[in-house]
Parts: C-alpha cells; sequence; structure tokens
C-alpha cells in the first residue's frame, strides 16, 4: 500500500508498505544465496502502481506473482506516531486491487505453487480478501502442506479491517490447523479472542496451535514452542537506546526469524537473529529502512 506518515492536516511524508511487504523485503535481504523471495498481490494500471511496481524490484523482489488489474489503485494507509514511537493507524483500502487478486480463474501465485517451498500469509491477508478468495488461499495452503512445503500465518489482527471479530476468528483458526509455523502477536491473540491477560492468550494460543509457534511480545523475549507439549523457550530482545518507530518491528522479526529457521538453523539461533533485526528497524523512521543501516547484520549472517 501506500504510506502516509505524519500528523493529521500537517505535512504528510510518502512511502510504501504494508505487513507481509515489509517481511518480504527485509526477508529478501536476509536470505541464503539461492533464494527467491516472491510477493504476490495486485496493483492498479495508474502511475502510482507504476511506481510501485519500479521500487518492489529494486529492493529485490521477484514480482511474477504480482498482477496488474485495470482501473484498481493501491490501497492507502496513514500512520501516526506518539512520543514513544507507537503508532496508530487509518485504512483506505475498500477498492484496492489487492482485494480481487483471487477474481480471476487462476493467479500466478496458484499457478506456480508447485514451484513454492513456503507460503507466509497473514491475518490481514486474510482481511483484506472476500470469503472466496480466502477459501482459496486455505485450498493453497494445504496443497502446500501436503507435499511438505512450509506454511506460514502472521495473527496480525486489525479489527476494522474484519466487519465482526467472530469471522476474524473462525479464519484464524483455520489458518492455525494448516500452518507448519505460526508467528502470533500476544496482543492481538488477546484482543481477538476476548482474553483477561497475556497469560490467559499465551496458553490458548498454545492450545489452539497444532504447529511451531512463536509468541511475539513487543520488549518482552520471544517465546517459542515447537511442538505441542514442549515447553517454552525464551530469547531476549535487543535493547535499543531510543525507539523511533515501532512500525514494522514484528514483519521485520518475522523475516529475520524465517530466514535462518528456513535455513535449517535453530529456533533459539533465528529469534535471536530476528530480534537484532527489529531493534534496528526501531531505531529508524518508515517501515522499510535503507538497506546500508542494517548491511552490518547481513554480512554478519546473524553472528553478531
Amino acid at each position: 500500500m501506500l504510506e502516509l506518515q505524519g500528523e493529521a492536516f500537517g505535512a504528510m511524508r510518502q512511502h510504501y508498505g504494508g505487513d507481509t511487504f515489509n517481511t518480504a523485503v527485509y526477508l529478501a535481504r536476509c536470505a541464503p544465496a539461492g533464494w527467491t523471495v516472491s510477493y504476490a498481490s495486485a496493483l492498479g494500471d495508474d502511475r502510482l502502481s507504476d511506481g510501485l511496481l519500479a521500487r518492489w524490484a529494486a529492493q529485490g523482489l521477484d514480482l511474477s506473482l504480482v498482477q496488474r488489474l485495470p482501473g484498481r489503485m493501491p490501497g492507502l494507509y496513514q500512520i501516526e506516531l506518539d512520543a514513544q514511537g507507537e503508532r496508530s493507524f487509518y485504512f483506505w483500502r475498500e477498492h484496492s486491487a489487492a482485494r480481487v487478486y483471487f477474481e480471476q480463474p487462476q493467479t500466478p501465485l496458484e499457478a506456480q505453487a508447485e514451484q513454492l517451498t513456503a507460503l507466509y500469509f497473514s491475518g490481514i491477508s486474510l482481511a483484506i480478501l472476500p470469503p472466496e478468495g480466502r477459501e482459496r488461499v486455505f485450498v493453497l495452503a494445504r496443497l502446500l502442506r501436503k507435499r511438505g512445503a512450509h506454511v506460514v500465518f502472521d495473527n496480525n489482527y486489525r479489527p476494522r479491517l474484519w466487519p465482526q471479530p467472530a469471522q476474524a476468528r473462525a479464519a484464524f483458526e483455520r489458518a492455525f490447523d494448516l500452518a507448519s509455523l505460526s508467528l502470533v502477536t500476544l496482543d492481538d491473540h488477546q484482543a481477538l479472542w476476548a482474553l483477561a491477560d497475556a497469560e490467559a492468550a499465551q496458553a490458548d494460543a498454545a492450545a489452539r496451535v497444532p504447529g511451531e509457534l512463536v509468541l511475539k511480545r513487543g520488549a518482552q523475549p520471544a517465546r517459542i514452542r515447537l511442538q505441542p507439549g514442549d515447553g517454552w523457550l525464551d530469547v531476549p530482545t535487543e535493547q535499543v537506546p531510543r525507539v523511533v518507530d515501532t512500525t514494522a518491528a514484528g514483519d521485520s522479526f518475522a523475516a529475520g526469524y524465517l530466514s535462518r529457521r528456513l535455513a535449517g538453523q535453530s529456533a533459539e539461533a533465528a529469534a535471536a537473529f530476528g530480534n537484532r533485526l527489529a531493534a534496528r528497524v526501531i531505531q529508524h523512521a518508515g517501515a522499510v529502512i535503507d538497506r546500508a543501516l542494517m548491511a552490518d547484520l547481513v554480512q554478519a549472517g546473524g553472528d553478531k
């Protein structure tokens, strides 16, 4: 989506971002040599879409799964930050191209399903799709799991994008069941299921998620359970001198974790790298920071 950052009725900085997009960009930067990170979405045939496509390509993403839909336009969101760098969102995406990605009889994503080794989608991915499109995501995820590919679900719950919490709960339950790895922002899980506190949210997530589970808990350590019945592994977050912007903190953590976990590293090593990357991202403005600001992390391969 197009991103506007600033104060209402004041100066605005224009950029671009979105939860799965942010993760895709950071994953492309951190991925081992030889990996291809593809992004599946839709854009219009307008100049803004042209500009986005060029910038996405410059980020190193494969765009063979992107559709161009005549008459459509990108979505738009505005971010407002408070003094601690925490953000509030406003969305304008009812008529965005991405919402109708699955209106075609077969999408590029479905056509290339046999070539995919991993599929990553989020609660926002599900929220913006009509029920028929959501169902096709689930069918694709099931096919991939059946042949041994990875399916990763990141809960990212935004109440404004769902007509009713019950619809989100039903969709998330199906996504958890299909995922080999679930990344769960604990605050979002607590809000969606109206749970009393973080402890109740953790217990509920553990009971509800059958695969590998990673709990994202803000400044608290990331908490990991590899499979049902296992104990929890806590991996401390990185302390930073000043938080500038928490946008994409969870998205960049997800990318760092996936870049190491899918390459065969331990969950602890993967979470440690994800925490280092997220700590770097929140010290700078915007969802996607300049590549140079994280070059040392990538060169170190997550070992420093």
